[in-house]
């Protein structure tokens, strides 16, 4: 039995509430359950100085925890260190892979992420809520005139899935992801492709059909939220 009561394959419920805050080009609420974060988009007219003159854009993403987001409180001076860090450069590569850089043009999006309420799969919920946030900055620069067209892709989303004594399960809450034998991460276009796979046995190792299996229900998680976010993008 799950602590939530919900069947192995079951999201916690998910909501996507646009234009949370008033200045930046796209803000996001999104809750995965109890897991609640604020995804922003902000548009900058440079690109890093690796980039300059070369006529391309970038898309970069700053992830941090809220310091009483979690049962004990976290420094702030976290928030560019270790885990932090690691999930900032994840959420930045998933949502390079779904935007065409060169029709950016030389500008930047800075995705930022705040976690104001931690119960696991923070990560997933930055690059679900993020690419949400994205899309709005994106058609803010269409309805500019910046750009013609949008240079986006398709769309982006992630989903935890675990193993936790024998069974697999999605979209794991705090209390199932420490007792997980198995912990996975994946990130996935809209078109089917992976993005993304982060995984590893916290116990014993664990047979490549694991795996296979746990991919497969990411997968069908993840297009559960990509239903969500056309929806809440009032998209066909």
């Amino acid at each position: 039995m799950r602590p939530d009561d919900r069947t192995p394959d079951a999201l916690r419920p998910v909501t996507i509430e646009r234009h949370y805050t008033k200045h930046a080009e796209g803000s996001v609420l999104i809750a995965f359950g109890e897991t609640k974060v604020l995804c922003t988009a902000t548009v900058e007219d440079n690109v890093p100085p690796f980039l300059r003159n070369a006529g391309t854009g970038w898309v970069t993403a700053e992830y941090a925890m809220l310091p009483r987001s979690s049962t004990t409180r976290i420094s702030r001076d976290a928030v560019k260190k270790g885990r932090a860090l690691e999930i900032s450069r994840l959420i930045g590569r998933s949502l390079r892979a779904v935007i065409d850089l060169d029709a950016l043009g030389e500008r930047q999006v800075v995705i930022d992420c705040d976690v104001l309420q931690a119960d696991g799969g923070t990560r997933t919920a930055a690059i679900t809520g993020g690419y949400v946030a994205l899309h709005d900055a994106i058609s803010v620069l269409c309805e500019r005139g910046d750009l013609a067209t949008s240079p986006l892709l398709g769309l982006c989303a992630a989903v935890s899935i675990g193993l936790i004594e024998g069974e697999p399960r999605l979209d794991l809450c705090y209390l199932e992801d420490v007792a997980a034998d198995v912990d996975l991460n994946i990130a996935m276009r809209s078109d089917g492709s992976l993005i993304e796979v982060q995984g590893c046995a916290e116990g014993e190792p664990f047979p490549p059909e694991v795996l296979t299996t746990l991919v497969d229900l990411g997968r069908s998680g993840c297009e559960t939220l990509f239903a969500a976010q056309r929806e809440a993008l009032g998209l066909d």
